[in-house]
């Protein structure tokens, strides 16, 4: 097996839906599928067992809910990527799941068509998130910036960060990979998963996203 292979987590309840995401994924040489869970305690169970880079994940699970599981991986594996798996834009979860750490969010429409894309532009950093998921994101972000004026409207706080870490989170903004940027600082991808992890305690957040954004709004980057 590959060492550059993104090694997945395929967490849908759907049976019919799991099995066509299984075939798509079969045979790539840059993707590998480590296992497909149909339930939360299934893929518990993979997650334990199995090192990973990305989770795939349906909200709807027949043991409980998939906003629970993405909270958990994202709180203990900081350096998985998350892509949910959504019915339809309108799901009330949109921003729940991508404040809790989710990165992506695709659409099961046609997702045979987009899913290995998807996966790639995940792991080089970037989001893929559906169009018309966007627009259901944007008309909530609208009620939450007004919330959040007064908030960021405060006197500045200096950097918690070091000056080591605000270099990470500098590069992370950038839409660098943790190997990358392992080797632009001549340091380990454990080492940078490790500064991640203070990262994330300090800013209080859970996903490179979120860290990104905070950021931003304390002035740390540009």
């Amino acid at each position: 097996m590959a060492e550059h292979q993104i090694k997945v987590i395929l967490v849908e309840n759907d049976a019919e839906v799991r099995l066509r995401l299984q075939r798509t994924l079969e045979g790539l040489a840059d993707i590998h599928l480590i296992g497909a869970a149909t339930t939360k305690r299934e893929a518990d169970l993979l997650i334990a067992q199995f090192p990973f880079q990305m989770l795939i994940a349906d909200l709807d699970l027949p043991d409980g809910f998939g906003l629970d599981l993405i909270r958990k991986t994202a709180a203990e594996h900081p350096q998985v990527d998350i892509m949910v798996l959504a019915d339809s834009n309108d799901d009330p979860h949109v921003v729940s799941a991508i404040e809790l750490g989710a990165t992506g969010y695709v659409l099961k429409d046609k997702i045979e068509t987009n899913l290995v894309s998807a996966i790639r532009l995940l792991a080089a950093g970037g989001s893929p998130v559906s169009p018309s998921v966007a627009k259901s994101v944007l008309r909530a972000l609208r009620t939450y910036t007004n919330h959040s004026i007064e908030k960021n409207v405060t006197s500045l706080q200096p950097n918690p960060l070091s000056e080591r870490e605000t270099e990470i989170l500098q590069l992370l903004a950038k839409g660098m990979s943790f190997s990358e940027i392992g080797e632009i600082l001549t340091i380990s991808p454990h080492t940078v998963t490790a500064h991640i992890k203070k990262i994330y305690r300090k800013l209080q957040v859970h996903s490179r996203g979120e860290a990104v954004y905070e950021a931003a709004q304390m002035g740390l980057i540009p």
